[in-house]
């Protein structure tokens, strides 16, 4: 079996980090992403939910902001719940396994690529580590 989902667009609003009671570091946010065909002189656009934990969580809080492009690898993630009125919603969203900056420099202040490694604290970026970023 395979779920696995790239994407890259544009952040719609600055990432919120949050902590779970366990205290684990977790970030939603949502991509824009331009679709490959244009609907006659309309470019459709489809908004993609993300959610980011734990050292994702972090970098993406601390260095991504509303309107920078950003590319995100991760899995599909289907989830059945009941809104605060009694109705059964169904939430469709990807699960981070990494991100990366995209775009060049004067696009969106950022310094080209680079990839960071989640959920495995012994890999990648950690919030406290700043050392040998690209910028």
């Amino acid at each position: 079996m395979l779920n696995t989902a790239i994407i890259m667009g544009r952040l719609t609003a600055d990432p919120e980090l949050r902590t779970t009671q366990s205290g684990l570091s977790v970030t939603s946010f949502t991509v824009a992403v331009d679709r490959a065909y244009k609907r006659g002189d309309e470019r459709q656009t489809d908004f993609i939910n993300i959610v980011a934990w734990r050292s994702t969580a972090d970098f993406v809080s601390r260095y991504f902001r509303k309107g920078q492009m950003i590319a995100v690898q991760g899995s599909i993630q289907v989830r059945n719940y009941e809104d605060k009125n009694g109705n059964k919603r169904t939430a469709v969203e990807i699960v981070a396994d990494s991100v990366s900056f995209c775009g060049n420099k004067n696009d969106n202040n950022s310094a080209g690529s680079f990839s960071v490694l989640p959920d495995d604290d012994s890999q990648g970026f950690t919030a406290d580590d700043d050392e040998g970023l690209p910028f």
